[in-house]
């Protein structure tokens, strides 16, 4: 889904990370990749996190920052990050999903999260791929979302129809590229 929709200045100053960054300014220095995660023990939630890490390096290389939004507190979320191969990347903890909400990322009704399509990928993900589940850490109802903002303005963005969505961060950041010098 492309957007390009001016955001509340206010709310993405007060988007800090775990760096005292805040979105608004970084969007005005790179574009920002700001990924919303499910609970760290959802299975989707780590194979974003898996996704994520295999393309961090073309995602960066192409201009634009990483900056991930949980419902944990910020040790933990490190554990995770660190798990994946994420280290040293920024992120903001936000366990009252405030900024979901303000996002407009709502909370999955039954078929988003468990339904028949969410089984078959629960079972590929989580059994195939490897990366099981584990403990709700966070809102289990609290359906993802990836925004691409630059100069404070959302660019594209892509949020869950299911919570066993995929999608390719790559290309969404794309329509902000820096070319050779970013």
């Amino acid at each position: 889904m492309e957007a390009v929709e001016q955001f509340d200045q206010a709310l993405l100053g007060q988007m800090k990370t775990n760096e005292g960054r805040d979105v608004a300014s970084m969007s005005y220095e790179k574009p920002v990749l700001l990924v919303f995660l499910r609970h760290f023990g959802c299975t989707f939630c780590r194979e974003a996190l898996s996704d994520i890490a295999a393309q961090r390096q073309e995602i960066e290389a192409s201009g634009s920052a990483l900056v991930f939004v949980h419902m944990t507190d910020c040790d933990i979320a490190e554990r995770y990050f660190n798990r994946y191969g994420l280290e040293g990347v920024e992120h903001i903890s936000d366990p009252e999903c405030q900024y979901y909400s303000q996002f407009g990322l709502v909370k999955g009704n039954f078929t988003q999260l468990f339904g028949l399509q969410s089984w078959i990928r629960g079972f590929s993900a989580g059994v195939l791929a490897g990366h099981g589940i584990g403990t709700q850490l966070g809102d289990g109802f609290q359906m993802p979302g990836a925004f691409v903002i630059q100069n404070g303005a959302v660019k594209n963005s892509f949020i869950h129809k299911l919570a066993s969505d995929r999608l390719d961060y790559l290309n969404l950041v794309k329509c902000c590229e820096m070319g050779e010098a970013g």
